[in-house]
């Protein structure tokens, strides 16, 4: 018997696990002639096996998690309605929309079995990851599954979503990582008793006449530095574990290395009597090491960028009391309060519909187009876009707004990745391998001259190089001019648009509401006359809409009271009409309005054509007011070469101004509806043009999205479009030119800090390979020169911002 159990532990011992890679060294279990070690990991491969999900194994060896805890009834309060409504984000129908956090995502295995995990049931419609936050968005069909289900499902796999009720309303503080702080100070007092032990060896030179004392000392330093080498470095030891283990790279292999020879080397001098050790060098590299990475750590959180809404958006919204509007903040906002929305104005909270016919337009949470009608009492989602007429909502839910920095985010594909990112992938594939050959090299030379040399220059070269500055310097790059553009109400969607705009060669403009300025508008009336009850009616049908003419118009008739409206329509780029009081009003072409003048008949300059039951009444006369300092912007580009177009739905009578305005420099093309500017990007991508287009966000959406940037113009801080790149408060207009310096700076910095960072690894490596360098110094250097690096592309990108006027 004794024998054949032997041989058995022995197999066991050699026998790895299919899902996880542990090795089976209690139990064995197989399945589909694959080995397990426990009936979790089996159960886990087993649902994946079932549902055609066994491509996760191919991308990484063993890439699974342990599972030993099946879920049992632990997310039973999953099926309580009260608390599945705070979690989800979004209901429409039987379809809902939740975001999870999984701490335990962490490999490129992770994501494609997440973001496949529709096929493992057929109740997950859409399933996106966030790697960098670990989250996964899930948009379910509650008729086909349940929340609770696909929750345990995902445990079940390995992934348990981390669900903190109190965090749904109230956003949890970051935590100070006590564990480091711990192991900070027991590296601190091992390192400060190891060299107080170690004095006698200094002071005599290595030779101490009593050698039972020396060997004391010895023992005792070699004591002492356990808990260092143990517990204050398992930090270094576990990452670099995982990166093997995952078939990765990572900074912290050669640290852990070196950390590693030099105990491995001192435990032996001291136990053959043959030398004292390098644990005093050894664990004051721990200590500094841990040190390092703390203040790292915080100079990054006091760097650090917030990506919340009110880093973004100037959102405002609406809100009526006792008869009288007024814009509020939607951080504003309370429970209960009521809001007004306009068309094609998007509901930035969730809230209830009390009056109004809505049609919402979910398109950018769903993908759905098809405009959704709603009842009085119906609950409205953040995020939609009402299609119709006003509606008036009470506000249900304070955080949502959390949802319109996800639904900026996701309209734009998320699989575009920085030219810099490839760089740095690029040297780190090769970073480490060519390290770790420089310190075998290096260790080589020197062994046979000096040991202790060797021993130094192999650790110190392992420590000393670090590609983290090369890493760190495009984000805090990017991240600070982002923040720096958001307190002059320049909104980027993220630092993809700073890599884009500096790659810009052509601009397109929309002229109404982008180019001309609608507050100093003066208007013109020529017509049959407008009686009191004639003013009404096109006021009521006009505060509809939020189009920047109609906005004119309704601020220039000033009425206090309206009429109810019914069936109101707005088709882009004609205009708008409802039925008013039994009446059906039109505003907006000549055409749109059944206008019969002939051209010569008409006034030049912009126009909005009004009719009343199909009988044409008379016509506003626009004379626009352009921006200030549009003058100034057109100069500024032409002399930088920038190809110039101004595109715009009007006639030819603003042709001499518009050539005034840019020198005759500029493509004027006027009588463009909203397809034929979206047709003219396409043909400027044709011939490999890279087109930067402002808008007003609305009649030009199409063309926003189509350009490579597309810049929304807004007046009014309630103008959110999620299909544009970036939103402009139309008073930082005059700032274009200095916006597009500034993106060409931003790759200039980075390029700057790449070389400087590159120098500081070659410099450092020149010191480490001549074993002169101590490990300690140089676990000193590498955190001083990360942070440094990480200060100057900052303070690079403040100061340039503040020459170019962004303070």
């Amino acid at each position: 018997m004794y024998p054949k159990i032997l041989i058995m532990a022995e197999t066991l011992e050699q026998i790895i696990c299919y899902h996880c890679g542990d090795e089976c060294k209690v139990e064995r279990i197989t399945s589909e002639g694959k080995h397990f070690c426990c009936i979790g990991c089996k159960l886990v491969f087993e649902i994946l096996n079932e549902n055609n999900l066994c491509g996760y194994y191919d991308l990484n060896k063993s890439p699974g998690i342990k599972q030993t805890v099946l879920t049992g009834k632990r997310f039973n309060f999953l099926d309580d309605d009260s608390i599945k409504e705070k979690l989800i984000s979004f209901r429409n129908k039987s379809e809902i929309h939740i975001t999870f956090h999984i701490p335990s995502i962490h490999c490129s295995s992770c994501i494609w079995l997440l973001e496949n995990f529709k096929s493992a049931n057929n109740g997950v419609l859409q399933s996106r990851v966030n790697f960098l936050k670990k989250e996964i968005a899930l948009v379910i069909d509650e008729s086909k599954t349940s929340l609770r289900t696909i929750v345990d499902l995902l445990t079940s796999v390995g992934y348990e979503p981390a669900i903190n009720l109190d965090s749904i309303q109230h956003k949890e503080k970051q935590k100070v990582n006590k564990g480091r702080i711990i192991r900070i100070g027991i590296a601190g007092f091992c390192f400060g008793n190891i060299m107080m032990l170690s004095f006698p060896e200094y002071f005599s030179s290595g030779k101490i006449i009593d050698a039972g004392l020396k060997n004391f000392f010895s023992y005792m330093n070699l004591l002492i530095s356990l808990p260092v080498f143990f517990y204050s470095a398992s930090e270094f030891f576990i990452q670099s574990y995982r990166s093997i283990k995952h078939k990765a790279t990572s900074i912290d292999i050669p640290i852990a290395i070196g950390i590693a020879v030099i105990f491995l080397r001192s435990a032996y001098e001291i136990l053959t009597h043959t030398g004292a050790g390098f644990l005093d060098s050894g664990s004051g590299l721990v200590f500094f090491m841990l040190i390092g990475r703390w203040f790292q750590d915080y100079t990054f959180d006091s760097l650090a960028f917030d990506r919340d809404y009110k880093s973004y958006f100037p959102i405002a919204v609406s809100t009526i009391k006792n008869g009288i509007e007024k814009e509020v903040l939607v951080n504003d906002l309370k429970v209960n309060d009521r809001i007004i929305i306009r068309n094609n104005e998007i509901i930035p909270v969730d809230a209830m519909l009390l009056k109004g016919q809505a049609s919402i337009d979910y398109h950018f949470v769903t993908g759905e187009s098809i405009p959704l009608p709603a009842q009085p009492g119906d609950t409205i989602f953040a995020g939609g876009r009402q299609t119709g007429s006003i509606i008036e909502l009470q506000v249900t839910k304070e955080v949502s707004q959390s949802n319109l920095t996800q639904l900026w985010d996701r309209t734009i594909s998320t699989n575009q990745k920085s030219r810099f990112e490839f760089i740095v992938q690029s040297i780190s594939k090769w970073f480490i391998i060519v390290t770790m050959l420089i310190a075998c090299i290096s260790a080589a030379y020197w062994w046979n001259t000096d040991i202790h040399k060797a021993i130094n220059a192999f650790t110190a070269v392992l420590v000393i190089a670090c590609p983290c500055a090369l890493a760190l310097s495009a984000p805090f790059t990017y991240g600070n001019i982002i923040r720096i553009l958001g307190k002059h109400k320049i909104y980027l969607r993220n630092y993809h648009v700073i890599e884009k705009l500096a790659d810009i060669d052509s601009v397109v403009f929309d002229k109404t509401g982008t180019l001309t300025e609608s507050a100093h508008a003066r208007i013109h009336y020529i017509g049959s006359q407008l009686n009191e009850t004639d003013n009404k009616l096109l006021y009521s049908l006009l505060r509809q809409s939020s189009h920047p003419l109609s906005k004119i118009l309704t601020k220039q008739i000033g009425l206090n009271s309206f009429y109810d409206v019914a069936n109101f329509t707005e088709e882009t780029g004609q205009g708008v009409s409802a039925v008013v009081n039994g009446k059906r009003i039109k505003a907006g072409s000549m055409k749109y309005a059944n206008c019969l003048l002939s051209t010569n008949q008409i006034i030049e300059g912009t126009k909005v054509f009004i009719s009343f039951d199909d009988q044409f009444l008379g016509y506003f006369v626009f004379s626009n007011s352009y921006r200030k300092g549009i003058l100034q912007v057109a100069l500024s580009l032409i002399r930088k070469k920038y190809s110039i177009t101004v595109l715009t739905g009007d006639n030819e009578n603003e042709k001499e101004q518009l050539n005034s305005i840019f020198h005759n420099k500029a493509t004027l093309k006027f009588n463009q509806n909203p397809n034929d500017k979206l047709d003219y990007i396409r043909q400027a991508h044709q011939k490999h043009s890279k087109v930067l287009m402002l808008g007003d966000g609305l009649n030009d959406a199409g063309a926003l999205l189509q350009s490579d940037v597309g810049i929304s113009i807004t007046e009014s801080a309630n103008s959110f479009t999620p299909a544009s790149d970036a939103i402009m408060h139309a008073s930082e207009l005059e700032k274009l030119p200095q916006l597009l310096q500034y993106a060409k700076s931003a790759v200039t910095i980075i390029i700057i800090s790449f070389i400087i960072s590159l120098l500081y690894n070659f410099v450092g490596l020149s010191f480490a390979v001549t074993g002169t360098l101590s490990p300690v110094i140089a676990a000193i250097l590498m955190p001083i020169s990360t942070i440094s690096l990480v200060l100057f592309t900052v303070a690079a990108s403040t100061i340039k911002g503040r020459k170019l006027q962004f303070k």
